[in-house]
């Protein structure tokens, strides 16, 4: 498990991580979301130990992970700014990494670079942004290590691409539990991968929380009442997230399972009513406007 506890880290008069707790728990895939700026970049840069924090502490199976070869040996690390070595091949990159991780699987590199049909003796340097981008996933996986730390990595590729990188996380979860933690700026990339979620705004972790948990957890309705008094009674009864009104139809976001909803409504006498589901971005959307914060200098 990953222990972030009460992470901070300035440059200069700027806070990047501002106080940041949160467990990622093993075999699991962990999705960061926020925007350019939001620190995403910076906690993954402790996270991996490659930056000191100013304030707390990361943990990695207990392990404090700042110049700690034996917590760092469970990280790779794959940046969003791409670094190779000068003239190096990926043949090179690959013989690099197995002097530092014991469990680089060569064969298994081999496999994957035939599949995603990359040179292994071509120099990196004639690749284009997503091809590195594939060549650090393919890097990333055969180091075998618990954590893959990935940095915007799907940006760069193209749709085809995407869906065999994620193939590719989904397999290595399901055959050795390694638990990738994915940072995007992009909620429906991440959307059909991650089964838990944190969002970073200004430095700061919103919240961090289970997907299914939050789908299941707020709905939806859109209705028409037949009065006022109906209205009234019905909208007391609800927690309410967010409440729009269109003529006479009525939008309203709430908390809560889907069965005391359907409860809710069998006793009214509703002209029309439809419980509707919700997109990863609508449930954040809903849940950042709860908090005060205006969506639109959140959520790309």
């Amino acid at each position: 498990m990953i222990e972030i506890r009460s992470l901070t880290k300035k440059f200069d008069d700027f806070c990047a991580v501002n106080g940041i707790s949160a467990d990622i728990e093993e075999g699991h895939v962990f999705g960061l979301v926020g925007t350019n700026g939001a620190g995403k970049s910076t906690l993954l840069r402790m996270i991996s130990g490659v930056l000191k924090p100013d304030g707390g502490q990361v943990l990695i199976d207990g392990m404090d992970v700042y110049e700690n070869p034996e917590a760092k040996k469970n990280i790779f690390y794959i940046s969003d700014e791409q670094y190779f070595f000068a003239n190096y091949t990926p043949d090179d990159m690959k013989d690099f990494y197995k002097g530092i991780y014991e469990g680089f699987d060569e064969s298994r590199f081999v496999d994957l670079m035939e599949k995603f049909g990359l040179g292994k003796n071509r120099r990196i340097s004639t690749f284009s942004k997503g091809m590195k981008k594939q060549l650090s996933v393919i890097l990333g996986v055969c180091a075998n290590t618990k954590y893959l730390l990935c940095d915007e990595t799907f940006d760069g590729l193209d749709p085809v691409m995407r869906q065999a990188v994620k193939k590719i996380f989904i397999a290595e979860l399901e055959d050795r539990a390694m638990t990738p933690i994915i940072a995007s700026h992009n909620l429906r990339e991440l959307e059909d991968i991650c089964d838990h979620v944190g969002l970073l705004h200004q430095g700061g972790i919103l919240f961090s929380k289970d997907l299914d948990e939050m789908k299941l957890g707020i709905h939806r309705l859109q209705c028409v009442f037949g009065s006022d008094e109906d209205k009234t009674a019905f909208l007391s009864k609800l927690d309410v997230m967010s409440h729009e009104e269109r003529g006479s139809l009525h939008t309203i976001t709430v908390r809560g399972s889907r069965e005391s909803l359907e409860s809710m409504l069998a006793g009214t006498n509703m002209i029309f009513a439809e419980i509707l589901p919700l997109s990863l971005e609508e449930i954040f959307i809903s849940e950042t406007e709860v908090v005060g914060y205006d969506i639109k200098n959140i959520i790309a």
